[in-house]
């Protein structure tokens, strides 16, 4: 189930908001310009679905964000519990960056946590099967997939080089609580 716990950025003990129904999110996360929806990962991708199977299943979704924002490029990331660099992955993707444009998935199997340092609050979104969020361009935030990853998404970019991330140096995300 989707959810959505909000921390100040000093204080990672007591959430000051917190919600599982989807429009609360949404109206949380759209105050501060995050676009969070509820789409439809309806396709069979079969047990262990390669990138070009996702993009087949999903170019209807693709298409729509492409004509709708003008996004250049797309690609599949895709964990499961099973992969020998997935303490890598989770190490890299738990360090405090931005980006120079939105960061754009679609959930089409599994949970990952997004976290947002916006402001003097932090936004923890887990984000689940169904689920699109974009991250405006610039918010500072980092993305755990946990221990045991099992996910799939569809990254959609406004440049053809892909992932491109600024770490900040800041060690916020140490303090937060993480998926499991």
């Amino acid at each position: 189930m989707s959810a959505l716990t909000i921390y100040t950025d000093n204080d990672a003990s007591t959430p000051v908001w917190q919600s599982t129904e989807a429009s609360e999110i949404q109206q949380q996360l759209n105050t501060k310009g995050v676009r969070f929806e509820r789409w439809q990962a309806d396709r069979d991708l079969g047990a262990n679905p390669t990138p070009e199977t996702v993009i087949t299943a999903y170019q209807h979704a693709i298409d729509k964000l492409v004509a709708e924002k003008g996004y250049q490029s797309w690609d599949v990331i895709s964990l499961r519990a099973d992969n020998p660099q997935k303490e890598a992955m989770r190490a890299k993707f738990l360090n405090e960056h931005t980006h120079g444009e939105d960061e754009v998935r679609f959930f089409v199997e599994g949970a990952g946590l997004f976290c947002l340092h916006i402001g003097n609050e932090v936004y923890q979104v887990l984000c689940e099967k169904n689920d699109l969020i974009s991250v405006p361009a610039g918010t500072p935030h980092w993305f755990d997939m946990g221990s045991e990853p099992n996910f799939t998404a569809i990254r959609i970019f406004d440049n053809p080089e892909g992932w491109i991330a600024q770490f900040t140096g800041n060690d916020i995300a140490d303090g937060y609580p993480r998926l499991a």
